[in-house]
């Protein structure tokens, strides 16, 4: 019989990518999107979704390549999240966390890589001739587009987050501090679904868009990769 000094162990390394280097380009590549069709690219910019029916179709009118180009970084943004996902899912579970908050976290992480592309295939179609002509239409695509890359952006990234945060908090796998932001940006996500109906919760979308991609890299540089076994 092994005695405890005879027992051994070694370390194994999770086989995925670093989690930090998708995070990174993810925050990247959506930001860059929207430099082209903000204020820093020129004007007009983007429209809210307060603005009247005439101000969205100007600025589709004047703005097609800015919006063709924001289409392009934005529909890129959702392969490294996508790449994330699964590998922080992946990981997690490898460090232990077998539980359902890996594939709530899979599943939301799916949806907003999903609703992205969705968001900026629409975005690309209203860049092209003759469909910023009709205003009925491009109003339309618009509210499409927006509830895609709007709450159905929001609320599945609050499930990402949410997901990972929890198991993550009770295994102490990431920093507590970490754990409890991520789960408050989680709540902001998931409440964001009330802007469907209360234009006021409009707020709760950049507020979880935006800290979550903080989230994402301090993740990336802090979830273990490594776990020691007998």
């Amino acid at each position: 019989m092994e005695t405890q000094s005879e027992i051994t162990t070694k370390t194994v390394r999770h086989p995925g990518p670093p989690l930090w280097l998708p995070a990174i380009s993810f925050m990247l590549f959506f930001n860059l999107g929207l430099f082209f069709v903000t204020s820093f690219g020129g004007a007009p910019y983007f429209p809210g979704p307060w603005e009247t029916a005439e101000v969205i179709q100007k600025f589709f009118l004047a703005r097609p390549s800015a919006v063709i180009l924001c289409a392009f970084f934005q529909f890129g943004s959702a392969i490294p999240l996508g790449i994330f996902t699964v590998s922080a899912v992946s990981q997690m579970r490898f460090l232990g966390a077998k539980v359902a908050g890996t594939y709530v976290a899979l599943f939301g992480g799916i949806l907003t890589v999903v609703n992205i592309m969705a968001s900026t295939m629409v975005m690309w179609a209203m860049a092209h001739p003759g469909v910023a002509n009709d205003a009925t239409l491009v109003n339309a695509l618009y509210y499409l587009q927006f509830g895609f890359g709007g709450v159905g952006f929001s609320v599945p990234l609050g499930l990402l987050i949410a997901g990972l945060s929890i198991p993550a908090l009770i295994m102490k796998l990431l920093p507590k501090w970490l754990c409890i932001f991520g789960i408050i940006l989680g709540v902001f996500g998931i409440f964001s679904w009330f802007d469907l109906v209360f234009p006021q919760a409009l707020f709760l979308i950049p507020l979880t868009r935006f800290p979550g991609f903080v989230w994402f890299i301090l993740v990336g540089f802090k979830l273990p990769s490594r776990k020691r076994v007998v």
